[in-house]
């Protein structure tokens, strides 16, 4: 079966005001970016996602991953990535340590040499040992990308992963995330302000209303 994120008739509501209306299906290796000024809801469409509304929302739709519904299933269980804004590396634990975090379980062995290859494959061999605060804006970024990879999601969301970079960073890491959601052939859902980042994703875009 082909990867996909459906987002079936979903209605999103604060209170009784409506903020929302989306349909939408992203297939593998697609990203469908969400655009709208503050207060759109772009960050409840995440949340509803992810399976984390607060409870002054309510909806209507439901979700599917992979033709399984997932609108009611635990946070924990839905297997849906997410790359913020910010990197949000633990401190009190290594590069390795990071990214073995979210990993599923298989023995120790197993789980180093996985992160080895990734850590090699992205530039940064040799970091696994590093303290996260310690390496660069763009550093962090991919140690954050290679975290939610190495979980082995279904789905990616991009909460304005790159809207702290400099210019020439902002592009370098774009390029790196949607080059990994277009080969791990993932449905993608991007919130952003920023138009060039809605161009480089070369997918389709929804403006919200205020």
């Amino acid at each position: 079966m082909q990867p996909s994120l459906q987002i079936n008739n979903l209605q999103l509501f604060r209170q009784h005001d409506l903020l929302l209306s989306v349909n939408e299906q992203i297939n593998g290796g697609e990203i469908l970016t969400i655009m709208g000024p503050s207060g759109s809801g772009k960050s409840s469409l995440l949340n509803w996602l992810t399976g984390s509304l607060p409870s002054a929302f309510h909806t209507t739709g439901e979700v599917y991953l992979n033709g399984n519904e997932i609108t009611n299933t635990p946070a924990h269980l839905r297997h849906v990535g997410v790359l913020y804004q910010d990197a949000l590396l633990f401190s009190h634990l290594s590069v390795a340590g990071n990214i073995a975090f979210a990993m599923p379980a298989s023995n120790k062995k197993q789980r180093l040499e996985k992160i080895d290859d990734a850590l090699e494959q992205f530039g940064l061999s040799g970091f696994g040992d590093r303290h996260p605060d310690n390496l660069s804006g763009g550093q962090q970024a991919r140690v954050a990308l290679l975290r939610v990879l190495l979980s082995e999601p279904k789905a990616i969301l991009l909460d304005e992963p790159f809207s702290k970079l400099d210019v020439q960073l902002r592009e370098d890491t774009r390029q790196l995330v949607f080059e990994q959601i277009r080969y791990h052939q993932l449905p993608a859902l991007m919130v952003s302000h920023d138009h060039s980042d809605a161009e480089a994703a070369g997918g389709k875009i929804i403006t919200l209303a205020g």
